[in-house]
């Protein structure tokens, strides 16, 4: 927990400084207040006058009332610091991810990411705001009540010290039981909302195929989990306070009794008179040491699950990325040359490796379409491209450099992707295309419309009220799969890039559409390498070459025809996908 407040500014600690001086202040009030008490005690004993004893009273009132103002700022500034370290926090967090490669992210999972980056901080920040006004008082109270009780009566402090003992065993006995139970807690709202992820997203294969039942039944699972969790801690606090309140009525039950037994067996009516004043004062005192202790113990309740939340947030902000900055600029000699030299990658923890010794070269300029059966490592081979993922071994050269030697934003300014589900933002059609920052090509109005023109998006676009600045919802939610794939890619094509992947983006576009994109591709990209992952053959068999993957290796390279002879792999997904004739008229 402790390290986590590296992340405040330098004026939280500032704030920090002068709370410590407000809560000092506040605590000499409230232990002033039993002086005056005393004196009032007094006055009322031996006869003093009204204004004597309501001078007296005012001194308590005004102690009273300066307390109530170091309160407030205390809390104000509380306040400001906790918030001010969850902002910290979540905007570290953020960035964090944001340089996470996909090895980290499905370290960690979605779910848990957003848990951590919300729950957790948000543990942290009530732990912060709480235990400022707690943490730093109740020592101070503690230890300064207790330096006011020492000396008065051996008796009442002995009495104090044993209600302190049993107040420190039950607290101790109870986090004991709670603070294994705080780590599951987590666990489990991780849990709770990736069962709630999966649902909102799916809710419409749920609700085609009824089956409603079965997620609740799922949620249900993982829910009650969470609820017995907490109903047993719960449960297992139910019990601190009421005993704290029993200690503390106890204790000052056991005062006056002492106390009332001493003055019984003193001789003196001044003796008697002093013994009353100090009964009182002695009875504030000691309640002032258990309360200090009582607001530990409320720190107690929420310090474990902050714990807890601090080290998941250190696991994130703590975690490197695998993805290491390289030095070099966009601008090489060579542009859009592509070379893979024996890469193989296996993802974390797995026993086999999904692609296999892979080599090949791509020219710039060229068509590379990449096919094969599902599962046979397409959409990993693309991925290590743009270093989605970086190769476990091997080395993959974009314009002659190794792509790690590369800085990221040079290496993202060189390459577009075009994811194969299409990520569409709210905003507009054109915040979406002009979507992210390009170092290397400045983007004009002409480039914009002619990327919205070569996607054949303009059919759509200019048939909605706003045109180019046409609104669209988060998710795309207004826009169909084709035209959401098509607004994706003319995202990529705005940028100019040297080198652009499509990862089976096509699959959402009928046949026409698609023929006439691919026409428009070799226009207006036709010094752009590109880069295909298809499933059907009609999109990719122009291509001036084709790798075939098959079970994470190559087991053919060529063209169309030229596979359709020499390799069986590539056969097989034509004869899926073609007939005999079809096939023949192809080979002829």
């Amino acid at each position: 927990m402790v390290r986590i407040l590296k992340y405040l500014r330098s004026i939280d600690w500032l704030y920090l400084i002068i709370v410590i001086g407000f809560v000092t202040c506040g605590v000499w009030l409230d232990l002033k207040m039993p002086e005056y008490m005393k004196e009032i005690t007094t006055l009322t004993q031996t006869g003093g006058s009204t204004s004597e004893i309501l001078v007296q009273g005012g001194y308590m009132l005004a102690c009273c009332l300066g307390s109530l103002a170091c309160t407030v700022v205390i809390s104000f500034l509380g306040a400001k610091i906790g918030s001010s370290l969850s902002r910290n926090l979540r905007t570290n967090m953020f960035a964090k991810v944001g340089d996470f490669s996909k090895d980290e992210i499905n370290k960690f999972s979605i779910p848990s990411l957003i848990t951590r980056s919300t729950n957790d901080i948000t543990q942290i920040q009530t732990t912060i705001i709480m235990g400022i006004q707690v943490i730093i008082k109740a020592p101070i109270l503690a230890t300064w009540a207790i330096i006011k009780i020492l000396g008065n009566n051996f008796t009442w402090s002995m009495i104090t010290l044993v209600a302190v003992v049993l107040v420190l065993v039950c607290v101790t006995v109870i986090m004991s039981m709670v603070v294994p139970r705080f780590k599951r807690v987590q666990r489990e709202i991780d849990d709770v909302n990736s069962i709630a992820r999966e649902n909102i997203t799916g809710i419409r294969v749920i609700r085609a195929y009824n089956a409603e039942e079965h997620q609740e039944k799922k949620f249900s699972v993982v829910n009650d989990k969470l609820m017995h969790t907490q109903l047993a801690n719960g449960h297992t606090f139910a019990f601190l306070f009421p005993y704290i309140s029993f200690i503390m009525n106890s204790l000052t039950l056991i005062i006056y009794w002492v106390g009332a037994y001493l003055i019984s067996n003193s001789e003196e009516l001044i003796g008697k008179i002093d013994l009353f004043s100090d009964m009182i004062v002695f009875s504030s005192y000691a309640i002032q040491v258990i309360y200090a202790f009582v607001m530990l113990t409320m720190v107690f309740m929420i310090l474990p699950r902050a714990q807890v939340s601090a080290k998941r947030l250190r696991e994130v902000l703590n975690t490197k990325s695998s993805l290491k900055e390289g030095y070099l600029g966009f601008d090489t000699k060579e542009k859009g040359s592509i070379a893979f030299k024996n890469v193989s990658y296996r993802y974390p923890d797995a026993e086999e490796a999904v692609l296999n010794d892979i080599s090949f070269e791509i020219n710039k300029g060229e068509t590379v379409a990449f096919v094969g059966s599902t599962g046979s490592g397409k959409s990993t081979l693309i991925n290590l491209i743009p270093r989605f993922y970086d190769a476990t071994s091997g080395k993959i050269i974009i314009d002659g450099k190794n792509i790690k030697d590369y800085k990221i934003s040079a290496l993202s300014d060189k390459i577009a992707f075009v994811p194969q589900k299409p990520i569409i933002f709210e905003g507009t059609i054109r915040s979406n295309v002009l979507y992210g920052k390009n170092e290397s090509h400045e983007v004009k109005e002409e480039d914009f419309k002619k990327a919205i023109k070569y996607s054949c998006s303009e059919e759509f676009v200019l048939t909605k009220e706003g045109k180019y600045d046409a609104a669209v919802e988060q998710n795309g939610n207004n826009l169909s799969g084709g035209q959401k794939q098509r607004i994706s890619i003319a995202r990529a094509l705005v940028r100019n890039p040297e080198i652009i992947i499509f990862d089976d983006s096509f699959s959402a576009l009928d046949y026409r559409t698609d023929k006439t994109l691919r026409d428009n591709l070799n226009k207006y990209l036709k010094n752009t390498t590109k880069l295909i992952v298809a499933q059907r053959i009609g999109t990719i068999k122009d291509a001036n070459k084709i790798i075939v993957l098959d079970e994470g290796r190559i087991v053919g390279i060529g063209t169309h025809r030229e596979l359709l002879k020499s390799c069986k792999v590539y056969l097989e997904i034509a004869q899926s996908q073609f007939s005999e004739e079809e096939i023949q008229n192809e080979l002829n």
